[in-house]
């Protein structure tokens, strides 16, 4: 492995990647230049993200979670595309790679314009009932929320909010315990994010595709992401099997480190954005 932070490194990686079919697989470290926290890195706050079971085995887990994401809802709401979006975007036009796999929720990939993205995570600008199946969107919820809780948002900014990933926040809880959840407007079931919780699995056909990605792959770029979860590890493992190489950009230290063949520690935006500038065709001069 060459794990080294010059031109050089850099050098090597566009040699890796430079007319090869490539698939990317992306995590929140890409997001973060966008203003979306992430769950693990030098700057991140502790988090303590909710599971699948406390959510539907406790109304007041969901009532919790619900005057939390309310607030937190609004940064990703806001939030717009970096130029690691941009860049990936890009590249994919002109056939510099393939597909991208995120493990983020935000859309911000489909935002800049890529189009073969698996949301592996799911998508968190959806809501879905656990019990009919309807699916809403999360602009619609936040209008019923708002509708029945009304001057919650001045509230808790007087009381102080801080922002966390996958637009949580951490409020005071007296105040998460005066929220009114919503139901689902369709059969009043218990409505949920239509993202994988922790400790729920990826939908198989979502996980299918993604493997088959990877297989396909003459190299994996992977960028942004620490690779504690299985979900993400697994493809550099799968790649590693395989002999494909890896090429890993990420400024903290990761759970693949060992297995790629090229480890770059720099920011997400930046490299791949010289990625792209190396890898696509200069601009044609305008007609005179």
């Amino acid at each position: 492995m060459t794990d080294i932070t010059t031109d050089e490194a850099l050098e090597e990686a566009l040699g890796l990647l430079r007319s090869r079919a490539v698939v990317v697989l992306t995590g929140a470290g890409i997001s973060t230049d966008s203003g979306i926290p992430a769950y693990r890195g030098p700057n991140s706050r502790p988090s303590n993200p909710i599971t699948l079971q406390e959510y539907m085995g406790s109304a007041a887990a969901r009532q919790r979670y619900w005057a939390r994401n309310h607030l937190g809802w609004r940064r990703v709401k806001w939030a717009e595309p970096n130029d690691g979006h941009l860049a990936l975007a890009e590249l994919e036009r002109a056939g510099a790679i393939q597909a991208v796999i995120t493990q983020n929720v935000d859309r911000l990939h489909e935002d800049a314009g890529s189009e073969n993205v698996v949301d592996l995570h799911g998508r968190v600008d959806q809501i879905i009932c656990t019990e009919c199946g309807d699916l809403l969107r999360r602009r619609t919820l936040e209008e019923m929320l708002t509708a029945l809780n009304p001057g919650f948002i001045e509230r808790a900014e007087a009381l102080g909010v801080v922002e966390a990933p996958d637009a949580d926040a951490q409020i005071d809880d007296a105040l998460a315990r005066e929220f009114v959840v919503a139901p689902c407007p369709r059969c009043g079931g218990v409505l949920k994010p239509d993202f994988v919780f922790f400790g729920e699995n990826v939908p198989k056909p979502r996980l299918a595709r993604a493997l088959k990605l990877v297989e396909e792959a003459e190299v994996l770029l992977v960028a942004g992401t620490s690779l504690t979860v299985m979900s993400g590890l697994r493809f550099v493992r799968q790649a590693d099997k395989a002999g494909t190489p890896v090429v890993l950009v990420n400024q903290g230290p990761t759970r693949g480190d060992e297995l790629a063949t090229v480890r770059l520690h720099s920011g997400t935006s930046e490299t791949l954005r010289a990625f792209a500038r190396a890898l696509l065709p200069p601009p044609r001069p305008r007609a005179h």
